[in-house]
């Protein structure tokens, strides 16, 4: 699999554990005072999601900077 392949998997399940972060963080509050572990542990995937949806943001960009056959086709949703 190539790096942008890898890249927008990880993005997918960065996503999902994002969501899932978010959802314990609103039931431990209302439970009571969460501990600060769990108020902070939709953080890091959060930044994870913003490099990675960057990096997929630019790639059509650099993909006509550098002339590439692919921005010309549109293909980067389709996989082989």
């Amino acid at each position: 699999m190539r790096s942008t392949m890898w890249i927008r998997q990880g993005h997918r399940w960065l996503s999902i554990l994002f969501t899932l972060a978010v959802i314990a963080n609103f039931v431990a509050m209302a439970l009571g005072e969460p501990p600060p572990w769990v108020v902070y542990a939709p953080l890091p995937p959060l930044f994870l999601l913003l490099f990675t949806g960057l990096y997929m943001f630019a790639l059509p960009y650099a993909a006509k900077w550098h002339g590439s056959k692919a921005s010309r086709t549109h293909c980067f949703l389709s996989f082989p």
